[in-house]
């Protein structure tokens, strides 16, 4: 079955570079002469970091703005044992931020009475808002 295609328009366009479109562009980019690379020293933490079982070591900067605490924390711990690719990893972590806000909501409002006050008006509008969702 020797079929002859050439009747067919465009048909072997890539047989000749001088009829392909993108020819002009399609340009290998001049290497940067010089560039280098020097590792940044490693950030020392005197927190706890968490890290993936992925990788092998720690980035040389990251985070440590809000270390692992609380109930939050042990969540956390736990679902770093667990492979980024595996769907408890994040699920857990999700979780976790939310446990976090709820402890960080308790925490503030035993120790002010305004956000003690606010907090409690806030969780208030919401329950009423769930009902009246659920309601109709």
């Amino acid at each position: 079955m020797n079929r002859s295609h050439e009747h067919i328009p465009g048909w072997g366009v890539d047989l000749d570079r001088r009829d392909r479109p993108a020819v002009p562009m399609e340009r290998k980019p001049p290497r940067l002469q010089g560039v280098h690379w020097d590792e940044p020293v490693p950030q020392q933490s005197n927190v706890e970091v968490l890290t993936s079982t992925e990788h092998m070591r720690r980035p040389p900067v990251y985070g440590t703005s809000v270390p692992p605490r609380g109930l939050s924390g042990r969540i956390r711990r736990r679902a770093f044992r667990h492979s980024e690719n595996d769907l408890r990893h994040w699920l857990m972590l999700l979780f976790a931020d939310r446990v976090d806000a709820v402890e960080s909501a308790v925490g503030d409002g035993a120790r002010s009475p305004q956000v003690r006050t606010a907090t409690s008006l806030g969780i208030a509008v919401a329950a009423v808002w769930i009902l009246g969702r659920l309601t109709r």
